[in-house]
């Protein structure tokens, strides 16, 4: 059933709601039809709707007709095949060829947590990939399994160096899980511009302004033009120190992993010019067996929760799931529109499974 919710000053926006279920096989039936094979589509669904159920808007339905855009100008590669291959002990390169990032990030995981649980630690350089979507659904993943998860991905240009005007770094993700002795895992995901591209790009389309102090035009001004913020740079987090933050997750994502540097990768949202090909590198860490580890951290979260006006970070984040999974998602109305329509569309030809090779 359509609703309506609006912000003071923004226009009235129409959302309908869509069980978390119903919105996979909305997303993976338009991207079939669109030639994805089914394997690789329902690990997209996957992340998708995962993100747009905790909140992360601008990594959800909104990148839908971007995903289906890019598949048909051929700039995703859906005959991506994954390979898999050790660089060390507990040093793991896969390659997506250029294809989705899920798929090689499920490769990625699959591989990754039993070598962690075995040898304490491992290294996943995840390389030529795509948009990795919310960080947090990755980690949570490494966290579950018990073991401590860092994940950082770089992304195609957005921001400055500090003192700057052209941008040069992504807004470049950093995100960090772990487990503790009670409840869910502590999971952290922040972008270092002060809020996701995404949501400039999510106001852009619903020709929406955005508030002061997100973004620069290209004359180094404050704007709440959303076109002339995608056009200039978003502001970092934490100023100079972030865009410091920034310059090392470009390095042990793109460098690292030999992926493109953000100011040479392709966009994430156009179909046209050359494919991202951006990086990603996820880290997961066994705990102490023997150690006191999970109360650890469970009793320093505790005394955190207890401090008043506090919140532990990642918190509305578990609420918003919650609530997600017994009421549904509450998606704007034009992207359900959109994504109905392409999953009616015309199927195009269906390429073949991706295959992971191993060497």
């Amino acid at each position: 059933m359509p609703q309506h919710s609006a912000r003071e000053g923004l226009p009235v926006t129409e959302t309908t709601v869509i069980s978390i279920s119903h919105a996979k096989d909305l997303i993976h039936a338009a991207l079939t039809a669109a030639g994805v094979p089914a394997d690789v589509a329902a690990s997209v669904s996957e992340a998708l709707v995962a993100a747009e159920a905790e909140g992360q808007v601008g990594h959800g339905f909104s990148r839908l007709g971007d995903y289906v855009s890019q598949v048909r100008s051929g700039k995703v590669n859906v005959d991506a095949k994954i390979t898999l291959r050790a660089r060390g002990p507990a040093s793991l390169l896969i390659d997506a060829d250029q294809g989705f990032a899920f798929p090689a990030l499920d490769v990625a995981l699959a591989a990754g947590i039993p070598l962690a649980k075995e040898t304490g630690i491992a290294v996943m350089a995840v390389a030529n990939s795509h948009h990795c979507g919310a960080l947090s659904v990755q980690v949570e993943k490494m966290a579950a399994a018990g073991l401590i998860g860092i994940m950082v991905a770089n992304a195609p240009k957005a921001i400055a160096p500090w003192g700057g005007t052209k941008p040069l770094f992504g807004t470049n993700p950093i995100a960090f899980a772990t487990p503790q002795a009670n409840g869910a895992p502590l999971v952290i995901d922040l972008s270092l511009s002060r809020v996701a591209r995404g949501k400039v790009m999510n106001a852009h389309k619903a020709n929406e302004p955005i508030p002061l102090g997100w973004a620069l035009d290209v004359f180094g001004k404050p704007t709440t033009d959303p076109e002339a913020a995608l056009a200039g740079t978003m502001l970092p987090i934490g100023e100079a120190k972030g865009t410091a933050l920034a310059l090392m997750v470009e390095i042990l994502a793109a460098a690292f992993t030999g992926s493109a540097f953000s100011h040479q990768a392709g966009s994430f949202f156009s179909a046209d010019g050359p494919a991202p090909r951006v990086g990603q590198t996820l880290i997961a860490l066994r705990p102490d067996a023997e150690s006191d580890f999970l109360a650890r951290v469970s009793e320093l979260l505790a005394t955190i929760e207890a401090m008043d006006g506090v919140r532990l970070p990642g918190a509305r984040r578990r609420q918003v799931i919650q609530k997600a999974e017994v009421e549904g998602l509450s998606v704007r109305t034009p992207l359900i529109t959109l994504a109905r329509s392409l999953a009616n569309a015309e199927p195009e030809a269906s390429a073949q499974s991706n295959r992971t090779d191993i060497t």
